[in-house]
């Protein structure tokens, strides 16, 4: 398998501020800090974001246009689209992939992002219990999507010792091929010191692509 040497996530801008100072969130720990409840925050957290969505507090949370209710019916295993947010929301996600982070840069179109490179090494050592790895891109559902359950978030160490094995295992699908890269890696909750892992960081233009730092 080969190491995980880097990682990337995007921000919204308007969010940079806050990440500096208090590190990275989860959507649902986001709603926490803002204090969202009732049904205010199951819509948001256990329903379809449909739009990009500006908390009390000036946080910004993204949409969920690429997960349609009807899409996720078909590719889930022991789960309702419901509970697939409610995970989902549960998360930070990295991409380990550049060319994937450009993907979703282009979905963000008109505004300004921010793309942090994090040494993947010294997070995983920090944070190998709450890391789970995965072998799609979970926040897309559309065009044949790939069969998906809570299984598909392998934790780091049944990753480093059996690869896909768990996932195959838990939802029937067919083992994936032990050189199959992750295309996430997630952490469940809060990274507040986040900026200790920081490698490089590129705040993005309206429209800019990520370039890959060089080493």
């Amino acid at each position: 398998m080969k190491q995980l040497i880097h990682a990337y996530h995007m921000a919204e801008a308007i969010n940079w501020p806050t990440i500096q100072r208090d590190g990275l969130h989860s959507a649902s720990a986001l709603l926490d800090i803002a204090g969202i409840s009732g049904w205010e925050r199951e819509r948001l957290e256990k329903r379809q974001r449909l739009t990009h969505t500006e908390l009390p507090n000036g946080v910004q949370i993204r949409d969920q246009r690429p997960m349609p209710p009807a899409a996720l019916e078909k590719c889930l295993i022991g789960l309702t689209p419901n509970e697939w947010y409610a995970l989902i929301n549960t998360r930070i996600f990295f991409w380990l992939d550049p060319e994937r982070l450009n993907r979703h840069r282009a979905a963000c179109k008109a505004r300004p992002q921010v793309v942090l490179t994090v040494d993947a090494n010294r997070l995983i050592s920090a944070y190998a219990e709450r890391i789970s790895l995965t072998p799609i891109n979970t926040g897309n559902a559309r065009r044949l999507p790939a069969k998906r359950g809570a299984a598909t978030f392998v934790p780091y160490a049944s990753w480093e010792a059996s690869s896909w094995a768990s996932e195959a295992a838990s939802l029937g699908t067919p083992l994936r091929s032990r050189s199959h890269a992750p295309v996430e890696l997630t952490i469940t909750s809060s990274i507040p010191n986040i900026m200790q892992f920081v490698l490089d960081i590129q705040e993005l233009a309206p429209n800019q692509p990520f370039i890959l730092p060089s080493s």
